[in-house]
């Protein structure tokens, strides 16, 4: 079965260089944050009705690209190996996202953590220095580490296994590496 794997956490902690550097390793695809690509295109001045739009951009780019990944997978399989897909960003993060900026959570982001299954999350940490870009907005430590700790906290309350992934680049992904291994050796 195509094991999927979401990396969430925090702006500015290494989850696109992570996923990067995973779907590289394990020779897979790998969902970019649709976000990105809405907010770069309608600009950064967004509201709460536009954050349904990003969310239902990233389910849709989530859908196509585990549609890949399934093929992918299947042709893996025949050759003996195995593969996951990985996910940049999941319902949690617009969860957070809609909560922290808005006070409040779209229906649609609420029916569809309860609908889509994961395998494995990776939890990036606020241990990486922020970088500044166009869009990202939070970049004192404590607001950062404010949003890790809820983060953390709706992983610890639901059953999927997780995995902190703290450290240098290098060090992140060989965390990640493990963990991933260790749900693919799983039926």
């Amino acid at each position: 079965m195509l094991k999927k794997i979401v990396v969430i956490g925090p702006e500015s902690t290494g989850k696109s260089t992570l996923c990067s550097q995973l779907a590289q390793h394990f020779n897979t695809v790998w969902c970019a944050e649709y976000a990105r690509e809405y907010l770069l295109k309608n600009g950064t001045n967004y509201t709460y009705n536009q954050l349904l739009e990003v969310a239902m951009g990233q389910v849709k780019l989530e859908d196509e690209t585990i549609d890949v990944a399934t093929q992918l997978y299947a042709a893996a399989l025949a050759q003996g190996k195995n593969i996951p897909v990985i996910i940049d960003t999941d319902m949690h993060v617009m969860q957070v996202w809609c909560n922290f900026v808005f006070g409040k959570v779209h229906p649609f982001v609420k029916e569809q953590l309860q609908q889509r299954q994961y395998d494995l999350y990776l939890l990036c940490n606020t241990d990486l220095p922020w970088v500044k870009d166009e869009l990202r907005e939070y970049p004192d430590l404590a607001t950062r580490q404010e949003l890790f700790n809820i983060y953390k906290s709706l992983l610890d309350n639901q059953p999927v296994p997780w995995q902190l992934i703290s450290g240098t680049h290098q060090h992140r992904l060989n965390i990640a590496i493990e963990a991933v291994n260790k749900i693919m050796e799983q039926p």
